[in-house]
């Protein structure tokens, strides 16, 4: 079952209670939380606090997508917020088995992270171990940022290797998400959407979420 993930990171945070409630009533299915911190990416966004505000919020699952140095100093922090699934960065996290095993250990669920730059082949020795991976399809670090197409390859070289090996991981995209390529990303073998300004910045945000939900519900 594929899932809509809108990313607050585009929402307006003087109405944020409000415009989650409205992506829950449309049938949104996670909530994805970008957390950056000025130095892994050139920007920064919010913290654990934001977090647990938005899980007294809200029922549907958080997912917290790390773009952060230290990782490991923080990721406890987050499970504590609220968070249902962490996914770290493979670029800035020098051991992946021990993070992992960390997010796991505070019964989330754990996603590995790649950079359009980064090939799927470095998650090799990982794979079996993690619960999904997150495609980037921009360059970290700013919401509203153009597609790179590049990036469905990516995904069907993922899916490949997924099926091929009968893994229970699920693919994640994120960087320039809309209706006017969604069903394109769809039909590449992604599970779960994050869309941040196509939701948020739309005219009416249910509206796009009902749109969105019926393209990826869609064989």
């Amino acid at each position: 079952m594929r899932s809509l993930c809108p990313s607050i990171l585009a929402a307006d945070f003087l109405n944020l209670g409000d415009e989650i409630k409205l992506v829950e009533n449309a049938g949104a299915d996670i909530i994805h939380c970008d957390i950056m911190d000025g130095h892994f990416v050139p920007n920064i966004s919010y913290g654990s606090e934001i977090v647990a505000a938005v899980n007294r919020i809200t029922d549907l699952p958080l997912d917290v997508h790390l773009m952060i140095n230290n990782s490991e100093l923080f990721i406890d922090k987050f499970a504590d917020a609220g968070a249902d699934m962490i996914s770290v960065h493979f670029e800035n996290n020098y051991h992946l088995n021990r993070l992992i095993n960390q997010i796991k250990s505070c019964n989330c669920r754990a996603g590995v992270v790649l950079n359009p730059a980064t090939p799927v082949i470095m998650l090799s020795e990982v794979l079996d171990l993690i619960d999904y991976v997150l495609i980037m399809s921009v360059n970290p670090g700013f919401g509203g940022q153009k597609f790179i197409p590049e990036s469905l390859n990516k995904v069907k070289d993922l899916r490949k290797i997924i099926d091929e090996n009968n893994l229970n991981v699920k693919i994640q995209i994120d960087g320039g998400i809309g209706l006017e390529n969604l069903k394109q990303v769809r039909d590449s073998g992604v599970d779960m959407f994050v869309a941040g300004a196509s939701i948020f910045k739309a005219q009416n945000i249910e509206q796009a979420v009902c749109e969105m939900k019926k393209i990826i519900s869609e064989n």
